[in-house]
């Protein structure tokens, strides 16, 4: 059957039938919420390129929490900015670093607030690598050892989820390993299975104060001309005993978030990175675009692509404009 039999018209012609048939769901539980930590007291500091995210002290997080909960977002992925840098980034694995710090201080607050901690190494090196450097290159096998000292750090703080951001093969095997045999099998991972060398993440070196201080970071990070790699590499983290996986960046990977959705059965994540985020806010600041419906359209467009979850820096304005 055809028109004028079929007339598709007639599912949309209120909002309370258009509710009724909508095949996306949108919701603040959708919603991970990223932090960046930073040391001091009282510090709630814009950054400048991404207008409403800030650099917070611990001593903000119980306040901050207990709003996330209130908007019905149930989950927030940490980001910390030590001290000092040096060549093996020794405060991401400190028993009273930045990061372990927050964890404290939110499930202190808000234990139902689940914590996922980024597992990477750029932050905290002076170098600005998600690994150990020798002569130059990046030596993935050494890097594995200081990323278990991480995670067992992170969880003896009281983290839910690791998510391994540092594209470094036999990252989840080796993290797996290390939870395991400190009695941390509960914790989950969240691997950044399908990361890609981004243009999209300027903002993002901004906030966390981590560009690399030679060379780039091509040789770890995915071409973002590959798709098919993307199925490998999300392949070997399945295997390697990954709870859950993550594409990154989101809307310039749309394809590879539905192809990954469409091959494996794992919870998918997609985080809707910086420069994605400051893109829209610097639109809408010029009133370009109307910065609701379209965070709300972005919001929806990744999770109809197949993330059941987001990684946003809209999450709050996200919640209040669907709590509305």
């Amino acid at each position: 059957m055809t028109f004028p039999n079929v007339r598709l018209r007639r599912l949309r012609t209120s909002s309370a039938v258009r509710d009724l048939v909508r095949e996306t769901l949108l919701t603040p539980a959708d919603f991970i919420y990223p932090l960046f930590v930073v040391h001091g007291r009282g510090v709630r500091n814009e950054i400048a390129s991404m207008p409403g995210v800030f650099h917070l002290s611990v001593d903000q997080l119980a306040a901050e929490s207990r709003e996330l909960v209130s908007l019905g977002v149930r989950a927030v992925v940490l980001f910390g900015l030590p001290a000092v840098k040096d060549a093996v980034g020794s405060e991401n694995f400190a028993a009273d670093g930045i990061v372990q710090q927050a964890i404290r201080v939110i499930k202190d607050a808000a234990p139902e607030l689940v914590v996922v901690t980024d597992v990477c190494m750029c932050e905290y090196t002076d170098h600005g690598h998600c690994g150990i450097v020798r002569a130059g290159q990046v030596i993935n096998d050494e890097t594995l050892n200081v990323l278990q000292q991480v995670v067992v750090s992170h969880a003896a703080a009281g983290a839910d989820i690791v998510a391994p951001s540092g594209m470094m093969d036999g990252m989840v095997r080796a993290i797996r390993q290390a939870l395991d045999g400190e009695q941390f099998s509960n914790v989950s991972i969240l691997s950044y299975a399908v990361k890609y060398a981004s243009s999209f993440y300027g903002p993002f070196r901004d906030a966390a104060q981590s560009p690399p201080q030679f060379g780039d970071r091509h040789s770890y990070q995915m071409d973002p001309a590959n798709a098919r790699e993307a199925m490998r590499e999300a392949q070997l983290d399945v295997e390697e005993g990954a709870d859950m996986l993550m594409v990154k960046p989101a809307l310039a990977y749309l394809d590879v978030i539905h192809r990954v959705r469409e091959r494996f059965d794992l919870p998918l994540a997609a985080y809707n990175v910086s420069g994605e985020y400051s893109m829209v806010k610097a639109a809408s600041a010029n009133g370009w675009v109307d910065e609701h419906k379209i965070v709300l359209e972005l919001l929806t467009g990744i999770k109809r692509a197949g993330a059941d979850m987001i990684l946003t820096y809209h999450a709050k304005d996200a919640a209040r404009w669907l709590n509305d």
